[in-house]
């Protein structure tokens, strides 16, 4: 029962990245860290005073970082690039297609301050297209973790995973209720087991499918929450079982619904059981500055629109 899951404490993701990187690094000694200009925004202070020698500030040129990141691997290092995810992605896309996914690079493209929840730094920052935009060059592994036990986990994680890796996290304090030792890329965790419809969600949204799935619960409807930290590669095998029992689904994300995961579970879906799918994201629209819980709600991102949407699901699988 989603009533049974334990908040452990409130905490921002990107310290969990912060504190991760420490730990990869006292692990395996090829970790290395760059930063933007952004090594306190990217909770890199500790990392810097344990080993100063395996960091490097690029300044505010991103498109470097990448390249000097790219180059770093060729002589056995696993270079970590930090900056906002506005800057990680968009920015520098060239870079990332041409030096790190073309080449297929071991570098670890980490991303903060990314989705809505950037909140009062508004559309310029708020990046909403950049699961699109990596998870379409090949051989990138793209992962959204759900909370900062988990991003602090991805972080160790991918020191030890071959290839070029995006992970995105953000900024503002959440609900910490997964643990460490359940994160394994790419393989979904679930929350649930339900039978009436699946909610699949990656970051933030997680908690919120998690709400959202209490109040279905309370009005006898059985849900599945599944916890989709890992978009590339998507776990297929735990897709397909859940959409086979609940014949439904809702797709949660801090990002546009073109191009995001929702098109991924789509894919999944349509090419082995199509079924009604309902779509909560952004919907083709840029943010605007304002308080990260109120802009959820505002652009439809909120547990009260997952409630809406599983409701939809289900009455569209009935007809």
């Amino acid at each position: 029962m989603l009533n049974d899951i334990q908040v452990t404490g409130n905490k921002d993701t990107r310290s969990g990245f912060g504190d991760g990187i420490v730990e990869a690094a006292k692990k395996n000694e090829n970790v290395v860290a760059l930063t933007a200009d952004l090594a306190g925004s990217l909770k890199l202070n500790d990392f810097i005073k344990q080993f100063p020698e395996r960091y490097i500030q690029c300044g505010i040129a991103e498109a470097n970082m990448i390249g000097i990141a790219a180059g770093l691997t060729i002589g056995g290092k696993i270079p970590y690039t930090t900056t906002f995810a506005n800057f990680s992605t968009g920015r520098v896309y060239d870079q990332i297609r041409q030096s790190v996914a073309y080449s297929r690079k071991n570098v670890k493209i980490c991303a903060s301050h990314a989705g809505l929840t950037l909140g009062e730094d508004g559309a310029t920052h708020q990046i909403l297209e950049d699961i699109g935009l990596m998870k379409m060059l090949p051989g990138m592994t793209v992962i959204v973790p759900a909370d900062y036990n988990q991003t602090k986990a991805a972080t160790i994680a991918i020191a030890e995973y071959e290839g070029p890796v995006y992970l995105r996290f953000g900024r503002p304090v959440w609900p910490i209720f997964t643990k460490e030792e359940d994160f394994v890329i790419g393989k979904a965790q679930k929350f649930s087991d339900g039978k009436d419809v699946s909610i699949f969600a990656c970051g933030h949204l997680v908690w919120k499918a998690i709400e959202a799935g209490k109040i279905l619960e309370a009005k006898g409807i059985s849900v599945e929450v599944i916890n989709i930290h890992t978009i590339k590669p998507l776990d297929t095998e735990a897709v397909l079982a859940s959409i086979t029992k609940t014949k439904c689904a809702v797709t949660c994300e801090e990002h546009n619904i073109i191009g995001g995961l929702g098109d991924s579970i789509s894919q999944v879906a349509t090419k082995n059981l199509p079924i009604p799918i309902e779509y909560v994201g952004t919907n083709d629209t840029f943010g605007e500055s304002g308080k990260p819980t109120e802009l959820l709600t505002k652009y439809g991102l909120d547990e009260n629109h997952i409630v809406a949407a599983a409701e939809k699901a289900i009455a569209r699988k009935s007809k």
